[in-house]
């Protein structure tokens, strides 16, 4: 019987004609045998400017909806996952080579790791790339090392929510992505943290595209007084899940 991880990404009309080289980016992955993927593209909204863009492949999955944002876009692709894992993949970035192999060896190996995430490498506009300083020591990741790192590091985390591999049912638990603006990402990966022990790979996973219509690069992400209210939030819930401790897998310490 095949087991399969669920690609999930959000895409607008902007970052659409970057599908392309995404799906490439999937196709190039090896998986152990007995593994496949499914991709479920969700568009943030039903203009017709991303369907042009979609790979004409059975394993692409495209459906549209009312915009709410990246996050639920995601959330709502989920109704559509059938798999054990799922893989965020951004309209607009590469997963690097063996990025899926690897995430899936980590959390087959322990079941009490929960996600995992990886290096990522900034995409630039000329074709390089550039690291991020501060990676954390690769193996398994403590539940609260996030949180405390992000809260000590002006809201940054120590490793990329845009990498992350999660169990489908951990994922669900927690409600899927945040109902914010933007940071949805940043608040999931703190609550999976806050429940479950985690694991980053010190080898690159996904290379992160940097464009100017990228929405983390507009001045509505960076308005200081709506990314404290963000940021508020995000602590607040992953500090609420951790004060009743739930646990992932339940029963654990």
């Amino acid at each position: 019987m095949t087991r399969r991880i669920i690609v999930v990404t959000a895409v607008h009309g902007p970052s659409a004609p970057f599908l392309p080289e995404a799906f490439a980016s999937l196709c190039a992955q090896e998986l152990p045998d007995g593994w496949d993927w499914r991709w479920l593209i969700q568009q943030d909204g039903t203009s017709d400017d991303v369907a042009p863009h979609v790979p004409a492949d059975e394993r692409v999955s495209f459906r549209q909806g009312r915009r709410g944002g990246p996050g639920v876009a995601r959330t709502i692709a989920l109704a559509r996952a059938d798999g054990e894992y799922v893989k965020i993949l951004d309209a607009d970035d590469q997963l690097a080579p063996g990025a899926l192999a690897r995430d899936l060896a980590a959390l087959e190996a322990d079941p009490s790791i929960g996600w995992a995430t990886s290096r990522a490498l900034d995409l630039l506009p000329d074709g390089t790339t550039t690291g991020f300083p501060g990676d954390p020591e690769p193996g398994a990741v403590e539940r609260g090392a996030v949180l405390d790192h992000w809260a000590a590091h002006d809201y940054r985390a120590q490793v990329h929510p845009a990498t992350l591999f999660v169990r489908r049912e951990l994922l669900l638990a927690l409600g899927g992505w945040m109902a914010l603006p933007a940071s949805e990402d940043t608040g999931l990966l703190l609550a999976l943290n806050a429940v479950a022990r985690g694991w980053f790979c010190a080898e690159v996973g996904l290379l992160y595209r940097k464009w100017e219509g990228q929405a983390t690069g507009q001045s509505a992400h960076t308005d200081a007084a709506e990314r404290d209210a963000r940021m508020a939030v995000v602590e607040a819930r992953a500090r609420a899940l951790d004060h009743f401790q739930w646990r992932w897998p339940v029963g654990s310490a």
